[in-house]
């Protein structure tokens, strides 16, 4: 089977030409070690290799895994972060989240960060490298914490982002005092229908009670107890959820603004603790 039989075969099952050629990209990077510039330099594939890369895709297609999954590592602002079913796959969405955290961050001198419902740990990890601050991140799965773990050992940042198996605040001494706390929460909504790949995501992470909204009122409720005098919390929003979130964090926060994604979406909310 050629390259270009092997981009038929993924949109033959429904997915776009772009995602398509983009993917068998992914797969002859990760599997062959093929590049474009192998490509444009006229280096030949093996029979073998495209044979690796045909059983990929004819898996990518007969269970709709999604391709990070398959290759074990997602990108995320310019680093690859393994990735398992055990964590959700980093979006571009939340890099608005993480770079609004970065400029908040790198203007008030923050010096410590608390990243609830860390899962691959790309928030935490992404923030303690690009920045001084120091990074807790907590979850309830030890499954993904010892993804997380992996991952700030690849980026060999271990002293500067940490973990800690908890449920939202329940491992959190009260005398553990944050400049910012910063969550991509569980916020889809029970009995939502999703695409395909995005049932082979972690469920534990995808989906909330309370119609999306539980971990955002929960985490609302509790921050001010962990937050340093004028912290700041941080969340990425589900669509549809950011006037009922605003709601909830007017009552404990000031100066509270919304940040749109690229579609004109409401992505990130964030605010300033009460003094």
């Amino acid at each position: 089977m050629s390259i270009q039989k092997i981009v038929k075969l993924l949109t033959d099952s429904g997915i776009s030409v772009n995602e398509a050629k983009q993917e068998v990209k992914m797969l002859l990077k990760h599997f062959c070690n093929y590049s474009e510039k192998d490509a444009i330099l006229g280096y030949k594939l093996t029979e073998e290799q495209i044979e690796i890369v045909e059983e990929k895709a004819k898996e990518r297609v007969a269970n709709r895994t999604p391709i990070q999954y398959i290759i074990g590592e997602a990108y995320f602002m310019g680093e690859y972060f393994k990735v398992t079913p055990d964590v959700l796959i980093p979006r571009d969405e939340t890099e608005i989240l993480v770079q609004k955290a970065i400029d908040i961050i790198q203007e008030n001198d923050i010096k410590n960060v608390l990243d609830i419902g860390t899962g691959s740990g790309c928030i935490a990890c992404t923030i303690a490298n690009k920045t001084n601050a120091v990074v807790l991140g907590v979850d309830i799965s030890s499954d993904a914490l010892r993804v997380a773990l992996d991952n700030v050992t690849k980026l060999g940042i271990n002293n500067r982002a940490v973990f800690r198996k908890s449920d939202l605040f329940s491992k959190i001494r009260e005398d553990e005092q944050f400049d910012m706390i910063i969550s991509n929460p569980p916020y889809i909504p029970l009995g939502t229908n999703l695409e395909p790949e995005v049932t082979h995501e972690p469920k534990i992470a995808l989906y909330a009670e309370e119609n999306g909204l539980q971990f955002y009122r929960k985490i609302v409720l509790e921050s001010p107890k962990f937050l340093k005098p004028e912290g700041w919390l941080l969340f990425e929003l589900g669509i549809g959820e950011s006037s009922y979130v605003k709601a909830f964090m007017d009552e404990y926060f000031e100066d509270v603004k919304i940040i749109k994604d690229l579609a004109g979406i409401d992505r990130v909310i964030y605010g300033k603790a009460v003094k």
